[in-house]
């Protein structure tokens, strides 16, 4: 069995957002609404990782955290126009999403 966790984030504007996570190398999957004028919930998804997006007002708090491990990092920090730190388990940088989620994103291939 292939398991896996996905973390619902709250967005006020889930197509902005999916444009910032294309920033970081995700995708749209999927997008579900129960009817016209209601909220978006999204799925993106770069490589195995997936993150649903919801504009649903009780889904998911602003403000959360995610650690995300990638490849790419120094490729993202020059994205971002952020510095790679060293952090005691590793190379890191963190940004935040326009709906004030944090991502810190590491790498173990450094």
């Amino acid at each position: 069995m292939d398991e896996m966790i996905t973390p619902i984030l709250h967005t006020g504007d889930a197509e902005a957002a999916v444009a910032w996570y294309a920033r970081l190398g995700f995708a749209k999957q999927w997008e579900h609404r129960f009817e016209t004028g209601f909220p978006l919930f999204v799925c993106i998804s770069r490589g195995r990782m997936q993150i649903f997006l919801s504009e649903h007002r009780d889904d998911a708090r602003p403000g959360t955290l995610l650690y995300l491990n990638v490849d790419d990092l120094d490729a993202v920090a020059a994205e971002f126009d952020v510095a790679v730190e060293q952090a005691p388990w590793g190379p890191e940088i963190q940004v935040t999403d326009p709906d004030g989620n944090r991502l810190r994103l590491g790498s173990t291939h450094r």
